[in-house]
């Protein structure tokens, strides 16, 4: 990395191409786990198939659950996930149980982000993570 006349931290490549630095910018490529997601996905895709047979919307979930309801299914997976864990069988397994786990805590985060967005008409999106 080399500095400017300006004195701004600047990135310089072996090509000669330059950027600003990455210091203070979101790293989802490093906070992310490749295989987590894809499992993830295929837990969430597994169960878009409703109990009628009918095939759900990949995003349905985002229209809104109570949070109650998140909280109640977290508990169950939850048990399960420290049962398998404390080395007793589960009713779907550890993966599904992670899964369940991680859809539950994404789903009432985003009903705590939905409740903040309304308050203060604020949008969750890039510019609130990056501010100008």
């Amino acid at each position: 990395m080399t500095t400017n006349e300006t004195n701004e931290k600047i990135r310089t490549f072996e090509t000669g191409a330059t950027r600003d630095t990455d210091i203070n910018k979101l790293d989802f490529e490093g906070f992310l786990s490749y295989p987590v997601l894809l499992r993830y996905g295929e837990y969430m895709n597994k169960h878009r198939i409703q109990p009628n047979g009918k095939l759900r919307e990949s995003d349905n979930w985002q229209k809104g659950i109570p949070k109650d309801a998140y909280m109640k299914s977290v508990f169950r997976h939850f048990m399960d996930w420290w049962a398998e864990h404390r080395g007793f069988e589960s009713r779907d397994g550890i993966e599904e149980a992670l899964c369940a786990v991680i859809f539950n805590a994404m789903g009432y985060l985003h009903e705590i982000l939905k409740e903040k967005q309304e308050k203060t008409d604020e949008k969750y999106e890039i510019s609130v993570i990056y501010p100008k």
